[in-house]
């Protein structure tokens, strides 16, 4: 280096380092920097003797530049060398920045990068250990590892979400690494779990000293702490956290943490470490609850952040742990109260002292955190595969979650009964709801298990003036007495939903009459397009449980009736909230479908779509096949069609060439019908009996043998409606052993069918016989023409109301007055003007002038 360009380094160095003494305030590196300065400036007198003085002065052009970049260059190696570190000392930082990067990947789950820095950190300590101990940071970090290890393999158990091949290789390699590894470390390990924080502060006291002395702004920052710093209390390492937290410094801990919410790059993790220590060193009633009510906001938090859009098993078993921990926490200190309308404590430091008989009022929501438990809860067995055994696990949860809707209802309870809180209604309607919903669905032995299950885990002291302890066995009083309560209440949406619940419950037990009286005073089947869409899939729900229970009770026709609307559409899954149906051609947007998905039934919830159609297809052919029969034989009747998505199936089943074996139950009552059609009601009956799907319903016997008798009797209806035309008379014995009925039934059969004047017959008593009363019979001719009528009478009507919607009503306007040929109205056309319209005679324009005897009279009827 030319001595030009060195000249100018040493103003700068020197300056640099007085800067550098101004900024350490330590004695011995002072007179350190003093002395290589001198000695530094002693060399440069040597070097520099015959040079101008004005050299120092300013320059131009490129020197300049140059000098800039010599002169700090030369400040950066002095700052270097002011630092003087022994080998031992470097070894230990080169270990603290692989921990580090430990560190760094666990937090990102990376163990590819674990296993390697893990590879090197052992090298390192083995250079350590040669000639000194063993780091206390090394068995901290090893044992650490293993803790994080047995938490992932844990967590990898139970969750869908699997590690990418990478990561899976990495975490195998570390399984067997740490198991070796740890084997011989295994004293301090144990040293260092059995109590932590006594551990790392030998380490701090023997090595930790020195270092803070030179990085003076970090013990600053620590230091900070205690007197209330946010930041530097976000920064500070793990090995310092057991000097930070004391039950004095609880509160400003938690205005941090509260204040830090809803922002960006928080991490809600370390948060929730945090609290889970504050609760730690808590030492009154007051912290205890202020922190777990900010613990278990949090952990609902953490589920924002995630890329699964439920809360995990294990944040959400912790969050129930400490619900219940918090409401205990409240039923032993009453002076202390959680309601909505509290208002905030602002003094940090000094907690609130209520004075005797006064009431500490603390702000949050007992309802809320129970209810978005709940919803974590639904959420999560919503996208957990319902055929896996994680499923029924997750499902066990939901005693634990029952028991602490109860114990919150209890709660709520008591703070009525206290007149100076004011307590608003809504709090107990939704948590009534809440447990309303959780049994409404199920039958009453599961019932009676969850009530005393949720009664056994609740303190013997405590009882519900709703539902006292003593009525936990009667099921069908529970879901009457809540759905009453709510009734009287609540309004609107949460009313009709506690109705619907009460009238499915009776519905599920059988009790038919009950439930649709029930339903039909509500009048709910007209208002409820006015309500929000979870409120019309329970609407669903209900109707659908209506129908079931109808066909269980033999009211075919109430059951077809109830399903027509559901099972009509082709939407059962839509509609039932079950699945969602996604069309090629729909038009909807990704937030549409998005909210469709959050609108969907856990599995446990659903009821069984193919025993659903199955009911209401079986029901459709009972009803159908005499109605087919019956207008086949006398095409004078007016067709009515029951079920058209029947007829569709029946009609392309029909068109089929081959028709092999049945495969599904579509196939069976398929071809059930076409037996039943044809006279062979045995055949019919083996048919639908063999269906499978029977087995899922209760008393699945007694349901085959009531099928069969219906087989029966709509067999003979058949057999009637379409063979009358052929026969004068016909004895009732005959029928009864075609039809394997006794003559008693075979006689009520067909008396009704004549007193509904579906027959054209009479009943002779005397001799045990039919008589048939012919009727006109039509040609063929005349039933075409019969046909033709209805067809053009329907096109007419089609034409008409299609002129409607296009004119919007004024189809009238088009009329021309007093003009010939004007347009005639329904049942004919007037002539077109000129001659034509004189060649109908005395026609008059728009009249139908047509008379034919008997056939004109049908056309006209």
């Amino acid at each position: 280096m030319s001595k030009f360009f060195k000249a100018a380094g040493d103003s700068s160095s020197e300056s640099s380092s007085s800067d550098e003494e101004e900024l350490y305030s330590d004695p011995e590196a002072e007179q350190k920097s003093e002395d290589e300065s001198e000695e530094e400036s002693d060399e440069d007198e040597e070097e520099e003797e015959g040079e101008s003085s004005d050299e120092d002065g300013d320059k131009t052009g490129v020197n300049k530049f140059l000098r800039d970049q010599e002169s700090s260059e030369e400040s950066e190696d002095e700052e270097k060398v002011t630092v003087v570190k022994s080998a031992k000392d470097k070894r230990l930082e080169e270990l603290e920045g692989v921990v580090k990067l430990i560190d760094n990947a666990r937090k990102i789950n990376d163990w590819s990068s674990i296993s390697t820095e893990f590879d090197k950190l052992n090298r390192q300590v083995v250079k350590l250990a040669e000639k000194e101990k063993l780091p206390k940071i090394y068995v901290k970090t090893i044992a650490e590892l293993e803790d994080f290890m047995n938490e992932t393999i844990a967590i990898q158990k139970v969750t869908t979400k699997k590690l990418n091949a990478t990561n899976a290789r990495g975490l195998n390699a570390m399984k067997q690494k740490i198991k070796r590894n740890n084997r011989d470390y295994a004293t301090e390990i144990d040293k260092y779990r059995a109590d932590k924080d006594e551990y790392m502060m030998e380490e701090e006291e023997e090595e930790v000293q020195p270092v803070e002395k030179i990085k003076k702004p970090k013990t600053i920052n620590i230091d900070g702490i205690d007197a209330g710093d946010d930041e530097g209390f976000a920064t500070v390492g793990r090995g310092g956290k057991a000097l930070q937290y004391t039950s004095e410094s609880i509160l400003k801990h938690l205005r941090s943490i509260i204040e830090s919410r809803g922002k960006k790059n928080t991490d809600r993790a370390e948060q929730i470490r945090i609290m889970e220590k504050l609760l730690e060193v808590a030492t009154t009633p007051y912290q205890t609850i202020r922190v777990l009510l900010t613990l278990i906001s949090t952990r609902f938090d953490l589920t924002t952040s995630t890329s699964t859009n439920y809360m995990s098993q294990e944040q959400w078993k912790m969050a129930e742990h400490e619900y219940s921990r918090l409401l205990a926490m409240l039923e032993e200190n009453r002076n202390m109260v959680v309601v909505e309308n509290a208002e905030e404590w602002e003094d940090d430091e000094k907690p609130p002292q209520p004075a005797a008989g006064e009431l500490l009022k603390i702000p949050g929501s007992v309802v809320s955190i129970a209810e978005r438990l709940d919803d974590e809860l639904t959420r999560s067995l919503q996208h957990i595969d319902p055929h896996t055994a994680e499923y029924i696990e997750r499902l066990s949860d939901e005693q634990a979650l029952y028991s602490n809707i109860l114990r919150g209802l209890l709660y709520i309870e008591s703070l009525q009964k206290i007149e100076k809180l004011e307590t608003p209604q809504d709090g107990a309607n939704r948590m009534v709801m809440r447990r309303l919903e959780h049994i409404y669905f199920k039958p009453s032995q599961v019932v009676t298990i969850l009530e005393e299950t949720a009664w056994k885990a609740i303190p013997s002291e405590l009882d519900s003036n709703i539902t006292p302890r003593s009525g936990a066995k009667d099921i069908a009083t529970l879901v009457q007495v809540l759905s009453t309560y709510l009734f009287v209440h609540s309004a609107d949406i949460i009313r009709a939903r506690a109705y619907l619940c009460q009238v499915y419950y009776f519905a599920l037990h059988d009790q038919y009459y009950r439930a649709r009286d029930m339903l039909l005073m509500s009048h709910l089947q007209e208002t409820i397009g006015n309500f929000n869409v979870n409120t019309q899939i329970l609407f669903n729900r209900t109707l659908v449980q209506v129908g079931l229970c109808a066909f269980r009770a033999n009211l075919i026709y109430e059951s077809q009736n109830t399903l027509q609307e559901i099972c009509g559409s082709g939407r059962q899954k839509e509609l039932l909230a079950q699945g969602v149906m996604i069309q090629r051609y729909s038009q909807v947007t990704p937030e549409q479908e998005k909210l469709e998905r959050q609108r969907q039934l856990p599995f446990h919830m659903h009821i069984n779509l193919e025993l659903l159609e199955c009911v209401y297809l079986t029901c459709s052919m009972l009803l159908e096949v005499p109605l087919l029969a019956q207008t086949g034989s006398s095409p004078d009747i007016k067709k009515r069609v029951i079920s058209k998505t029947y007829r569709r199936l029946l009609e392309f089943h029909e068109r089929q060439i081959f028709t092999g074996p049945p495969e599904n139950t579509r196939d069976h009552v398929m071809q059930a019908s076409r037996a039943l059609a044809a006279g062979e009601w045995k055949k019919a009956a083996d048919l639908i009996c063999s269906i499978k799907i029977w087995d899922l319903m209760a008393e699945s016997d007694k349901i085959k043998k009531m099928l069969s008798e219906q087989i029966q009797e709509e067999g003979l209806r058949t057999y009637l409606f379409t063979y009358a035309p052929f026969y004068d008379t016909l004895a009732v014995n005959t029928l009864a052993s075609m039809f394997d009925l006794t003559e008693r039934k075979v006689a009520a059969i067909v008396s009704k069918m004549i007193s509904h004047e579906e027959l054209a017959a009479a009943l002779d008593q005397v001799n045990s016989a039919i008589i048939f009363r012919k009727g006109v019979e039509l040609s063929r001719l005349q039933s075409l023409a019969l046909t033709l009528s209805d067809k053009a009478s329907g096109l007419i009507e089609a034409n008409e109301r299609t002129l409607e919607q296009r004119t919007q009503g004024t189809a009238n306007a088009f009329e021309r007055q007093g003009a010939q040929g004007g347009r005639g109205g329904r049942g004919g056309r007037g002539g077109r003007g000129g001659q034509r319209s004189d060649r109908g005679g005395g026609r008059t324009r728009g009249g139908q002038q047509f008379g034919g005897g008997a056939l004109g009279g049908a056309i006209k009827a």
